[in-house]
């Protein structure tokens, strides 16, 4: 367990690393408890502005447990609200998560445990980040498959700690799936230039919301490295089902 910039590194399987991981785990809980309040005080836990109107409720819910897929970035944005508040957030799986673009979305580095190996207990690692954290950001192994059992006992645990689960990829029982269905990039000349922004459509599905689906333009990132909205209104959209 070691320090990068100012975020808090722990890994389980690094090169030098305890072999007990679990007491690994436990030495870093002792140290986060050590730091600074890692709790909310309220059970609606807002995200970014840009995103709130994709979230039933418009923020995260304490207990809550959300899915995303297709970028890293589009996580990241939902850990900076709960961070900006004062709250303790955690990444676990992603060991090619930069810590300047985490900082540049506006996620405190101060208050961020990052957990980019934690090998084939990482279910465990998750369930001991919960206990001491308000958002446990985490991309599971190639491999793995959650079952309904495991999210489920998840859940409870959630719930108990007030505690929420932001998912990469697959994951049952998410309260919503934030997906990117449209992209593109700005920046770009005739075969020369830089990347300096990215257009992004986010659509979101939710069970509360009885079949409808929620999307959004965003800027993700803009030339600022800033998440930003584009349309100022959500769209709502009905599936269409066909007959028969």
């Amino acid at each position: 367990m070691f320090e990068s910039g100012a975020a808090v590194v722990a890994d389980p399987i690094a090169p030098g690393a305890p072999g007990d991981r679990t007491e690994v785990v436990r030495d870093l809980q002792a140290r986060i408890r050590a730091m600074q309040r890692n709790r909310l005080d309220t059970r609606a836990i807002p995200t970014h502005p840009a995103l709130a109107d994709l979230l039933p409720g418009g923020a995260l819910a304490a207990g809550g447990q959300y899915r995303v897929a297709g970028s890293t970035t589009l996580g990241l944005a939902l850990l900076q609200g709960p961070s900006a508040a004062g709250a303790w957030c955690a990444v676990v799986g992603m060991p090619d998560l930069g810590v300047e673009a985490a900082a540049g979305i506006g996620v405190d580095l101060e208050r961020l445990v990052l957990v980019p190996h934690p090998g084939d207990q990482w279910m465990a690692v998750v369930s001991a980040l919960v206990d001491v954290v308000s958002v446990v950001l985490v991309r599971p192994p190639a491999r793995a498959r959650v079952s309904e059992a495991m999210a489920g006992k998840l859940a409870a645990r959630l719930r108990q700690r007030e505690a929420v689960l932001v998912a990469m990829g697959d994951w049952p029982r998410a309260d919503a799936a934030l997906s990117i269905t449209e992209s593109a990039w700005a920046g770009l000349g005739a075969g020369f230039g830089h990347l300096t922004a990215r257009q992004v459509t986010v659509s979101s599905a939710s069970a509360s919301w009885q079949g409808r689906v929620k999307s959004r333009r965003l800027w993700l990132p803009d030339a600022s490295q800033h998440v930003a909205a584009i349309e100022p209104r959500v769209r709502d959209v009905v599936p269409l089902h066909r007959a028969g």
